[in-house]
């Protein structure tokens, strides 16, 4: 009996000295703080990317570094170019929000009841833009003005074609800096494949010959430098821009030039962007028409039949900067000229 009590009593010791050792090792390991590198990796694991921090312009258009939410999901877009960067990056059920267009691949944010109206790019409705409580706000450079105010709403990205740098370039920066606040960015190098090519075809064709670029407005023929719209065609496809002293500044809407001008640089090619029919003015003349007169028919581009009338006008004056907006614009000029990459 002795035997077995002693058993028992040796057994009850061994068991109290294990859960005693199990609680001291416990307690030691609530005493004891958990080592750097396992913080790092306890937090590396389960760390979620909140926010990026890009270079954008503010309402003073000096490049700035913004910081916006990492994949925004609820996104405002008051300029076209974005919009088309956008959508082309497959981001379009993101959109709650946009300004008016009469662009044709764009009509489904016009139509879709489910994306807000705010206004225009030359005019936002700041209660609509307010009201559909965006986590981003994309502007263009028409609404710097209104960048202070955007920014009471949400965080404004401002970006823009840089013609010093280049159409192209800039629509694979600006894809770029948008693709990265959504992670996208192998699919934004993949939108920019075959630009370069086109671009190549089309200087070579360029090359050695003159031209003038305008728009007609207003029933006025208006000559552009190669310092804004349509920049493309004098400084990456390198036509010579003899019409570029008719003005100092002629970014915005060129400079109104007589059609004695015309004859009297006597251009080899004469490139007319239509601005009434881009922003739909009721009423006006087809550039056609304007341009079809005794003046101009005494050109040489006009006998030679190379007066190029770009067939997208809303493109080239609403969208360029945008991934889809470039192709259309290659296109115009590849057709116009007869030119295949």
């Amino acid at each position: 009996m002795k035997k077995y009590l002693s058993l028992a009593l040796a057994g009850l010791l061994a068991i109290s000295m294990t859960a005693c050792g199990g609680i001291a090792a416990d307690l030691a390991a609530m005493a004891s703080p958990k080592s750097e590198s396992t913080d790092s990796a306890a937090s590396g694991s389960e760390a979620v990317q909140q926010e990026v921090t890009i270079q954008s312009l503010n309402g003073s258009k000096q490049t700035v570094e913004l910081t916006v939410p990492y994949d925004p999901q609820r996104v405002a877009v008051l300029d076209m170019a974005s919009l088309d960067i956008l959508d082309a990056l497959d981001l379009g059920d993101r959109v709650v929000g946009s300004a008016d267009t009469s662009l044709d691949y764009l009509q489904s944010y016009v139509t879709d009841e489910a994306v807000a109206n705010l206004g225009t790019i030359k005019e936002a409705d700041l209660e609509a833009v307010m009201a559909c409580e965006p986590d981003v706000i994309f502007i263009g450079g028409r609404l710097a003005s209104s960048y202070d105010a955007l920014s009471e709403i949400a965080p404004v990205v401002y970006l823009s074609t840089d013609t010093e740098l280049g159409v192209v370039e800039s629509v694979r920066k600006n894809t770029e800096t948008i693709a990265s606040i959504f992670g996208r960015q192998e699919q934004a190098g993949q939108l920019m494949t075959g630009f370069d090519a086109r671009i190549e075809a089309l200087r070579a064709f360029a090359e050695g010959k003159t031209a003038i670029v305008g728009m007609v407005t207003s029933g006025s023929y208006n000559v552009l430098g190669n310092d804004g719209r349509c920049s493309i065609i004098g400084r990456e496809i390198g036509f010579e821009n003899v019409g570029v002293d008719a003005a100092i500044d002629t970014s915005t809407h060129g400079n109104e030039a007589s059609f004695e001008f015309l004859v009297e640089k006597d251009p080899q090619y004469i490139f007319v962007m239509d601005r009434d029919a881009a922003i739909g003015t009721d009423g006006a003349k087809l550039a056609q028409e304007i341009m079809d007169n005794e003046l101009v028919n005494k050109t040489q581009a006009a006998q030679n039949g190379h007066v190029i009338h770009l067939a997208s006008p809303a493109v080239w004056y609403t969208a360029e900067g945008g991934v889809t907006a470039l192709d259309r614009m290659l296109s115009d000029l590849e057709t116009g000229l007869g030119v295949n990459a």
